[in-house]
């Protein structure tokens, strides 16, 4: 996360990081809830939909003999220099198949990469930041375990705040508007 000059408190910067294969649905409705209802006073956001910022499949070249990893660029240049800009990163992620989405799984692969870009610094850098989840999903609430633990232990790898994950109920797109326990945790989801 960006350095900054001792005592003066720099606004805080909200990346969401919206993984939905559905636009305008049940997480993302609610991620947007709960942003205007409680990120704090000053706190800047940016939205990324990943689908719109397609990445290749990771390939593992750690070991490999022309020298490893390589500076990114296109879309995935984009994704690394705003998570290297925010100071919170918010995975608007619905549960499929009990985790992530495709597209923010392949996004936490190419930290592997990123770990490795010569000058991105980029465990310093996301070291001290926050990662948050919001979710959505249509069954029990512990069937969310599974993608809440893949991010608490990004999070604790990288040596950043686990913000906790505001879960929703909702199959059809709107639904999660009826999920009553989820629209008021929202109203105090990022003050906590």
């Amino acid at each position: 996360m960006s350095e900054h000059a001792a005592g003066a408190a720099a606004p805080r910067s909200f990346l969401f990081l919206n993984a939905s294969s559905r636009s305008d649905g049940n997480s993302e409705q609610l991620a947007r809830l709960a942003a205007e209802a409680s990120l704090p006073a000053g706190a800047e956001q940016r939205w990324l939909r990943l689908s719109e910022h397609p990445l290749p499949p990771f390939e593992d070249r750690r070991h490999s003999d022309d020298g490893g990893f390589r500076a990114p660029s296109g879309h995935e240049r984009t994704l690394l220099d705003a998570t290297l800009a925010a100071t919170d990163l918010v995975f608007v992620a619905p549960v499929y198949w009990y985790s992530l989405p495709t597209s923010a799984k392949l996004y936490l692969d190419h930290w592997s990469a990123w770990l490795r870009v010569p000058g991105a610094d980029f465990r310093a850098r996301l070291s001290g930041g926050t990662i948050w989840a919001v979710t959505a999903l249509a069954t029990e609430p512990d069937k969310a375990d599974p993608l809440i633990a893949t991010l608490r232990l990004c999070a604790d790898y990288m040596g950043m705040r686990w913000g906790g994950a505001l879960l929703g109920n909702g199959t059809r797109p709107g639904d999660v508007l009826n999920d009553e326990r989820a629209l008021v945790a929202a109203k105090s989801f990022f003050a906590g």
